[in-house]
């Protein structure tokens, strides 16, 4: 049977997301956290291979106890375990620190539960939006990596192989690669499932393995937290709001709509400052 892990994590819901004038850091007082969408695509392709070939579904995440909440909701939607990787020791984490905690608890998982073949990311977070942690653990993990996925076309476990499209700024690119191997999801890739009334009551119930620096007895304390974080942010600011100046054409149809909007653009002399004429 195929085993399969999901990285996920715990995000402040950008729809609520506000800035402090002040000091310019995020609010987070008040702002309610949800699990990052791309993960949860990551999450849906996991299970859809669970529901077609059969498979052991893990879900892991690095965050604070209150992260608990995200791994249910993993559950409810169909995910067999989870673990959450919490300690003081953890906190600060960059990218680079990040990789290698999830790195390292992945190995764990093997350990506990068996090889792995396939580890779902989403393809970056809506707070750190780098798209750097996923590729990290597979470089950590000496694994083969399938960013951008859009699309995975076939898993065949008897060849070990797996082909997806990946998302390229000029086309699709189809690729095939051994496993184990690390895929990147985009929101294109699936459409999440909604959890049933058994999962939820699971979910409920369910409470996630929970691990601390004290379970990685061979962890390096200088690769973790703010020690293993070389990334500094020396300055951020909120951009200036500007007022937009808005003209509202009267018109009937799309046609007259053109038309005034091209004689609105002639009458301000655009197109000669443009050397169209």
């Amino acid at each position: 049977m195929l085993h399969i892990v999901v990285c996920v994590k715990q995000v402040p819901d950008s729809r609520e997301i506000r800035i402090d004038p002040k000091d310019n850091t995020l609010i987070r007082q008040g702002v309610p956290s949800i699990v990052n969408f791309y993960d949860l695509h990551g999450l849906e392709e996991a299970l859809r291979i669970k529901d077609e070939l059969g498979a052991r579904v893990t879900v892991v995440t690095m965050g604070p106890p209150p992260a608990e909440k995200g791994l249910k909701e993993c559950i409810s939607l169909g995910a067999d375990e989870a673990v959450l990787v919490t300690d003081r020791g953890f906190a600060g984490a960059d990218t680079l620190a990040t990789s290698y905690v999830v790195a390292k608890t992945i190995r764990k998982v093997e350990e506990t539960w068996g090889p792995v073949d396939l580890i779902f990311c989403g393809k970056q977070t809506l707070d750190g939006d780098t798209g750097q942690v996923g590729p990290g653990v597979a470089c950590r993990l000496d694994t083969e990596q399938l960013t951008y996925v859009s699309k995975v076309v076939e898993v065949d476990e008897p060849s070990r192989t797996i082909t997806v499209h990946r998302h390229l700024e000029d086309g699709v690119e189809v690729v095939q690669t051994r496993m184990p191997a690390l895929v990147t999801a985009l929101k294109e890739l699936n459409k999440v499932r909604r959890a049933t009334l058994p999962g939820m009551l699971r979910a409920a119930r369910y409470k996630p393995v929970v691990w601390t620096t004290a379970d990685f007895p061979d962890i390096e304390r200088s690769k973790i937290g703010l020690k293993g974080s070389p990334t500094i942010v020396s300055k951020t600011w909120v951009p200036e709001a500007r007022k937009a100046n808005t003209t509202m054409l009267p018109a009937d149809t799309p046609q007259q709509a053109a038309e005034a909007l091209a004689d609105k653009l002639w009458a301000s002399g655009l197109p000669e400052r443009l050397g169209w004429m």
